[in-house]
């Protein structure tokens, strides 16, 4: 099967070379997990390989991902002012046509439904990154939201893209995790204890990634000046 790196080296050795291309992997984790970072090393890694890239951002503006990229030391400067990256930002899209009241926004205005969001894809973009999913998750019934990630799943492999959905843990769990059934494979983060050091540390563990052969274990991941180093595997 063909691969796509994911910008990281130690998470494309443990993946068989990178995500399964014209596929979709699912990121969750709680904030501060690092799910955006993930997001931000593959698009810039597929930018560097001459690759047309798109972020559609639901929470952070152009500015903000900009600016979070370089204190990795990832400069999408370039990238984006040439088009070859593009940012959708679905909020201030949205705000330009959403009827004001004296309160704000009408709830009623902010539905979109995921499998919509396919329209926001430009032609020819071969890596996408949704971050976060998670926003439109909790505004539909169960049973319509495996429908719409079923939908969104087929659409995006249909479009040719290599795709990462990123989804906040809280969503990713009040929605039983439906996610998981829909996408090609899935990536977990987490930010826990660890007794024996006796500070906090992040990990990484992959439970499904289809046609790939994983590790159960949880590696221990650090976020830094340079971007996501990944330790080796603890039991």
């Amino acid at each position: 099967m063909e691969r796509v790196s994911t910008g990281i080296e130690e998470l494309d050795r443990k993946l068989s070379g990178g995500y399964p291309a014209n596929k979709v992997t699912l990121i969750t984790g709680i904030a501060g997990s690092g799910k955006t970072i993930f997001g931000i090393h593959f698009i810039y890694k597929n930018c560097l390989e001459g690759k047309k890239c798109m972020i559609i951002a639901t929470e952070e503006s152009p500015e903000d991902i900009l600016y979070q990229a370089s204190l990795l030391g990832r400069d999408f400067t370039t990238y984006y002012e040439s088009g070859q990256l593009i940012i959708q930002n679905i909020f201030e899209s949205r705000s330009e046509i959403i009827e004001q009241t004296r309160y704000g926004f009408k709830p009623e205005s902010l539905n979109l439904e995921i499998p919509n969001l396919i329209e926001l894809i430009h032609e020819g973009t071969e890596c996408l990154v949704i971050d976060n999913i998670g926003t439109f998750a909790l505004r539909i019934s169960i049973k319509k939201l495996r429908d719409q990630f079923d939908a969104l799943n087929y659409m995006v492999r249909k479009k040719g893209c290599t795709a990462l959905l990123i989804m906040d843990e809280s969503a990713h769990n009040m929605t039983y995790q439906l996610a998981e059934y829909s996408v090609y494979g899935s990536i977990h983060l987490l930010v826990r204890e660890n007794s024996y050091l006796g500070k906090m540390e992040r990990y990484l563990s992959i439970p499904k990634m289809r046609s790939t052969p994983i590790s159960p274990e949880m590696s221990v991941f650090e976020i830094t000046s340079e971007g996501i180093v990944i330790r080796e595997s603890r039991g």
